[in-house]
This record gives structure tokens, sequence and C-alpha cells, in this order.
């Protein structure tokens, strides 16, 4: 750490103790031990670098000829040359304000004079996201045992992979877990979910159409196909007349939620509406191509599309992942290809906690320098 050598806090440890071989009190110092830790101090109105050297000695017993570190002193040194405060800021910076490391690298050098090397960096990515794996599991198990899953996915290119690999999110209202997968195959999926008890909501990707639970479709989706075919076909009259029945029905169904919320028995009224639509549906007579297309999807998919009216509090729509999943997809437009297969799983086991911690009005910061293990999960 050249540049960095002026010491600006030093501690001196001296304490006697026993011999940890003989517990003979008969004990000399042997040589004295200095240890130097790179970190960073918080303060109200800002924060700054922190350099810190303990000294101590070792110790030999005359009795057993041991030569050993005071035990009680070991505790009070941090092992390796970076302090905790550090390593917090580090991974706040590159979590939860999208820095690349090497920008973080850079910021550490010409702020702070800490010249220290990317892999390093990286290092303490991988220890902290070490440190939260258990609660990682526990996040994906409390998603498990709820009621309720989001899920949505996204491409993103991996270092070494010939293909683009998938990341996907599973959310419910208070719980995030990002998972890395290579492709968008489901299998994985349907392991997971078999003793699911709740609700899958999710867009119209065909792959979660056997999956092993019930599902609501995000009734979102389905309109922006409807109106974007027709946008591109003004002038299919059978499709503008589909669209007008079905966005009346919703709007309905909508202004009830608004009023009463998302309550099963506000909602039941709407099933003989849905009833007409669809009867309406099946005897209209149409030679467009479109209007047949989605004659299908809503035949496919009519319990998945208002599963949420006999269910209290599921909702319509899939906006709690595909909000949850912004924060992903704003950072792999600078890190894209940058990322290889271990790295990535370690971020997001980091950006899981920290999108969790967004949920539920937690500051990120003050969780990380509290060391808090668990969420009150």
């Amino acid at each position: 750490m050249g540049g960095t050598k002026r010491t600006e806090v030093s501690i001196k440890l001296d304490a006697r103790c026993f011999c940890p071989e003989c517990i003979s009190a008969n004990v000399n110092k042997h040589d004295k031990y200095k240890r130097i830790i790179y970190d960073l101090a918080f303060m109200s109105a800002g924060i700054k670098r922190s350099i810190i050297q303990y000294d101590t000695y070792r110790f030999r017993c005359t009795d057993c000829g041991s030569v050993f570190y005071n035990p009680h002193q070991k505790k009070l040194v941090p092992s390796g040359r970076f302090g905790e405060n550090l390593k917090i800021w580090v991974i706040y910076q590159y979590i939860a304000c999208r820095v690349p490391m090497n920008k973080i690298q850079a910021t550490l050098l010409s702020i702070f004079n800490l010249p220290i090397r990317e892999n390093t960096l990286q290092r303490f990515k991988k220890n902290i996201a070490m440190q939260y794996r258990t609660l990682y599991n526990k996040l994906a198990e409390n998603l498990l045992n709820g009621n309720l899953i989001h899920a949505d996915e996204t491409k993103i290119s991996i270092r070494g992979l010939d293909s683009k690999g998938y990341v996907w999110i599973f959310t419910n209202m208070d719980s995030v877990v990002f998972i890395f997968r290579k492709t968008r195959e489901v299998e994985f999926l349907k392991k997971l979910l078999t003793n699911f008890k709740g609700i899958f909501i999710s867009d119209f990707y065909t792959g979660y159409d056997n999956l092993p639970c019930r599902q609501q479709k995000c009734l979102i989706h389905f309109i922006r196909d409807l109106n974007d075919d027709l946008y591109k076909n003004p002038f299919d009259y059978s499709l503008k007349e589909l669209v007008i029945k079905f966005g009346n029905l919703i709007n309905n169904i909508i202004t009830t939620v608004n009023k009463k919320g998302l309550k099963r028995k506000y909602l039941l009224k709407h099933v003989k509406d849905i009833d007409k639509f669809y009867h309406w549906l099946i005897q209209l007579k149409s030679d467009s191509e479109l209007f047949k297309k989605y004659l299908k999807r809503f035949l496919k998919n009519r319990k998945k599309l208002f599963l949420f009216l006999e269910e209290d509090g599921i909702p319509w729509n899939n906006n709690n992942a595909e909000h949850g999943i912004k924060h992903f997809a704003a950072y792999r437009k600078v890190v894209d290809g940058l990322f290889s297969i271990n790295n990535i799983d370690e971020y997001l086991i980091l950006l899981s906690i920290f999108q969790t911690c967004q949920y539920r009005n937690i500051e990120f910061l003050n969780f990380l320098r509290n060391k808090e293990i668990n969420l009150d999960i």
C-alpha cells in the first residue's frame, strides 16, 4: 500500500497472560508484532479513510518454551489487512449503487488514497456473499412456504458461455430471490415448486404452462399484446371489437379492485360477466387470423386469466416481479458479458438481500453495518 503508510491511529496491546500449553504464568515478551488495518470510518456528515496500527507482542513460556500470542488480544485485532467498514462500503457501492468493481477501485484510490487490487475487491464480495448464503436460502424457503410467487426472467451474457444465460427473479410482497440458469428451460422450477401450495404469477412464457401449481397470468401483458396487434392492424374490426369488449370487462373488474381491494367476496360477482364475455367470444365468427389467435389464447388461459377472483390478495398483474428485476436490468447495461458463472451467483445472493431490504423498508447500508444475519423471517 505505497502512499498510505502514515498511521492515523495506533493501538498498543500489552496484556500478559497464561501459557495456553501448560497454563504457566511464567511468560516473557518474545518479540514485537504489529498489524496495519486499512479501513473507512463512517461519520455523521461523511466518510473518511482510517488506518489503524495494532502493536503487540508474542510471548514465550519459560517453563515449556511455547511461543504464542495472547489469545484474548488476538480477538481484538481484525484478520487480514482491510477493515469491515471498507468491505461494507464496497458492497454497498457494488450492489445498491450499481457501480462496477473497476470504478470502485478507482474511487478508493482517487478519494481515499487506498490502492486496492480489483481481485481483492472481488474477494470481499465472495466472502460477504458466503456470510449471507444461509439467509438467501431462508428467503427461498419463505417464498415456497407462502401463498404466492411472482416470477420473471431476463437474459444476461456470461463470460465463457456461447449463448446467453438467464437471471430469474422470484418474489412475493416482502422477499426476493434471484437465480442464474444457463438456459430458459424450466425443469428446475418443476422440482422447486413440487410442494408449493400457493399461486404462481407470471407472463405467458409457454415454459410455465405445465408447472405443478395454480397460476395467475399477468393481465397487463395480455392487454399489451392486444393493443400492440391492434395498433399494427387498425382495420381488423373483429380484433378491435374484441379489444373493446375485453377492455370493458377488465375496467369493471379493476374498478371493484380499486374500491374494495383484492377480496374474493367482492370479486366473485364478475364471474357472470366473464361467462357472458366468453359466450360472446365463442359465438362470434370472423375470418381474422389475429382474432382466431386470440380466441385460442383466451380459451387456453381462461382459468389462469381470472384466478385472482377466487382468492384473497392475489394480484392480477406481475408488476411486483417486473419492478424487482429493473435494478438488475439497469446494472446489466454496464456489465453485460463481464460476469462469470461463479461471480454472478455471488452477486445475485447479495442482490436478493438488497432487494428484500428494499421491499421491507430496511436501509441496506445499516443492515450491512449492523452485521445482521436475518431479516426476521
